[in-house]
């Protein structure tokens, strides 16, 4: 392909995106994929370059695009380097020449409302412009089979705040290794490691992973209990609860229960943990505004009333996970996102409604307080940015 039907291709693609995010349809990367599936005359070179274009594109615009050429365009305005505007040139599959007068799309960290959030929660400025960049690619040696201090691995890697953590050189293709295939490495960002960290769970204690997902925290949370314990995994998504148990094979991980929730009805299913538990985790549905520089179209996707609906599930789920604790047990709220309504302020709340609870010291090697936790950002912390927070029952 040639360097204008490359940035052709992107524009296509960028429409389809844009229709989607803003009806709700498929994400970015999977209409990326799905044409890089359809039309295999497109060499390796031409997808990197065709993905780089889309991905940086999306960067570049705040508030959603009225079109993919506009994208391409801002795309051009912020990026003097790529030398695009030349390739606007009308050729043979090639974009049409840039009219006069023809304005690009606008810049900026997210939509207006969104960005009036993040300001309001004191990400602005460098703070929010951070949230846009490339993220990193960073494993944790797992405990239950390595450790980071003896461990040779393909790839020397740069020691991070966590204890196991490793960050690699973009790109090193982790999933390749005899390392990770032995379950000796698991891909896992620094912030995601710490916020586990935090909850400090230990052997023989009984610990649930309220919002499990795909089982990334529950693998760290095993391998700090050093697989003596009891240790559930619970999430409403079946697909990515299905996940865990291949991982915990690899990873050697002991898992003792692993329960899908019927949403609406999770009290029912946990009923016989209620009072149990020595230690918490709920890593809840949120926004995803930490997780940006790996999925920025999300800014394009989120609305008002799905914010909404977000932060009444984090209370819900805040209350079912204290339910569940003992008195002199601990609870750890995390949410990937930066917005304080759904991390100090949500805390806050549930702090004030329950009596019966007190904050505890989060004792991690980054981020810096905020309300009753503390925050992690890509600008301070250089990983993804997290609030998190710890409680004690009376």
């Amino acid at each position: 392909m040639t360097p204008a039907a490359r940035v052709q291709t992107a524009i296509e693609l960028l429409d389809g995106i844009i229709r989607s995010a803003e009806g709700l349809g498929a994400p970015a990367d999977r209409i990326v994929a799905d044409w890089f599936k359809a039309n295999r005359f497109a060499g390796s070179k031409d997808r990197r370059a065709i993905r780089e274009l889309v991905f940086g594109a999306i960067r570049a615009c705040g508030p959603v695009p009225a079109s993919g050429r506009a994208a391409m365009l801002r795309l051009a305005e912020a990026e003097p380097a790529l030398a695009l505007a030349p390739l606007f040139d009308g050729s043979i599959y090639g974009p049409a020449p840039i009219a006069e007068g023809e304005r690009p799309a606008a810049g900026g960290v997210a939509p207006g409302w969104l960005e009036e959030r993040l300001a309001a929660s004191d990400m602005a400025e460098a703070e929010a412009e951070a949230l846009l960049g490339r993220a990193p690619l960073d494993i944790r040696v797992n405990a239950l089979k390595a450790d980071r201090a003896t461990l040779i691995l393909p790839e020397a890697g740069e020691p991070l705040p966590s204890a196991q953590g490793l960050r690699l050189p973009t790109g090193t293709a982790v999933e390749q290794w005899a390392e990770y295939r032995d379950g000796l490495v698991e891909i896992q960002d620094a912030g995601s490691q710490l916020v586990c960290e935090a909850l400090a769970a230990r052997a023989g204690e009984v610990v649930v992973d309220l919002c499990a997902g795909a089982g990334g925290k529950t693998l760290a949370l095993a391998a700090a209990m050093g697989n003596r314990g009891t240790l559930i995994a619970a999430d409403t998504d079946r697909g990515r609860l299905s996940r865990l148990a291949p991982r915990a094979d690899r990873a050697g991980a002991l898992v003792s229960d692993v329960v899908l929730l019927d949403p609406g009805k999770e009290e029912a299913a946990l009923a016989q943990l209620a009072g149990k538990a020595d230690a918490v985790l709920i890593d809840a549905p949120c926004s995803g505004t930490g997780t940006w520089r790996r999925n920025p179209e999300a800014r394009w996707r989120l609305r008002d009333a799905e914010l909404a609906r977000l932060v009444a599930l984090q209370a819900r789920l805040l209350r079912i996970g204290a339910a569940l604790v003992r008195p002199g047990g601990r609870l750890a709220y995390v949410t990937c996102s930066l917005l304080d309504e759904e991390g100090a302020g949500q805390f806050d709340a549930f702090l004030a409604e329950h009596a019966d609870w007190a904050a505890l010291p989060v004792d991690i090697a980054a981020g810096r307080p905020r309300g009753a936790g503390r925050r992690l950002t890509p600008l301070h912390d250089r990983m993804d940015g997290f609030f998190v927070a710890l409680a004690r029952k009376a």
